[in-house]
């Protein structure tokens, strides 16, 4: 897990939707210890199920524009279907120069946010996972032309949640595949190997134990030494060893042309929610 060195930021922020990922956003930004826990507000219809976050110190309210009056950065954390009706609610009360619009809503563009409040806003488009809640998200950022001047700002922001990688919107779609759905991928992995090792032998809980400081140990070594997986692979494969014998198995019954399958249909979906 990352640890913060920058100094606290008394920017405000307003979650505007307090769903899974705008919860973990909530907590992430207050555990990581860069915000005040009394700079964030988070909002929801029935805060019944996030009333949780205010013994946290997090402002929790089911009022949009009092968040957004509130606040300077704006996260819109709905569902495509609910953004019409959100930007309409707090269309009035933005303020272009002050507020900057951050949306990690799925299959949204900029342009589509630009209609709804105005061409003056910052507006950033973020993909973020669900592992920010411990500051280990994998987070794809793209900008509008007015949103030059925070974007180190909001960079630095998702830094604090995990790493960051600046790309072009054209790209977003692909970035939900691997960012977001990628958690479930790798935890439908990391389940099999769990399955797999039980049948092995191995109670529930220790085959799980070992699966997850696996896959921790394996995704860290590439971060190390910046290696190809093939080159990590080479490593624990000897002629006529076990491991080759079980990845060949595992290839020929398509493993890795189901995994990058799963990624295309995901990506498919996803283009084509714009036209649902």
């Amino acid at each position: 897990m990352k640890q913060n060195q920058a100094t606290m930021n008394h920017e405000k922020i307003a979650i505007l939707g307090g769903g899974n990922l705008g919860t973990a956003i909530a907590e992430g930004l207050v555990s990581n210890g860069k915000y005040r826990a009394e700079d964030i507000t988070i909002t929801r219809r029935n805060t019944h199920s996030i009333a949780y976050l205010s013994e946290k110190g997090i402002q929790v309210t089911e009022d949009n524009i009092k968040a957004v009056q509130d606040s300077r950065y704006i996260m819109l954390c709905v569902q495509p279907a609910q953004l019409p009706a959100l930007l309409d609610e707090i269309k009035p009360y933005l303020q272009p120069g002050s507020h900057v619009l951050i949306s990690v809503i799925t299959s949204v563009s900029i342009t589509q946010i630009a209609e709804g409040v105005g061409k003056d806003f910052a507006i950033i488009r973020s993909m973020p996972n669900t592992a920010i809640a411990i500051h280990e998200s994998m987070t794809c950022l793209a900008f509008n032309e007015k949103a030059a001047e925070v974007k180190a700002e909001v960079q630095d922001m998702f830094d604090c949640l995990g790493s960051t990688l600046v790309i072009e919107e054209e790209l977003m779609a692909a970035a939900t595949v691997l960012c977001a759905s990628g958690i479930a991928f790798y935890m439908r992995f990391i389940r099999a190997a769990t399955q797999g090792g039980i049948q092995l032998g191995f109670d529930a809980a220790d085959a799980l134990k070992i699966a997850v400081q696996v896959s921790k140990g394996t995704s860290g070594l590439l971060a190390a030494n910046g290696s190809h997986p093939e080159q990590e692979i080479d490593r624990v494969t000897t002629p006529k060893g076990c491991t080759i014998a079980g990845l060949n198995e595992m290839e020929h019954h398509g493993f890795s042309s189901a995994l990058i399958r799963g990624l295309v249909t995901s990506h498919q979906r996803i283009k084509g929610m714009k036209d649902d």
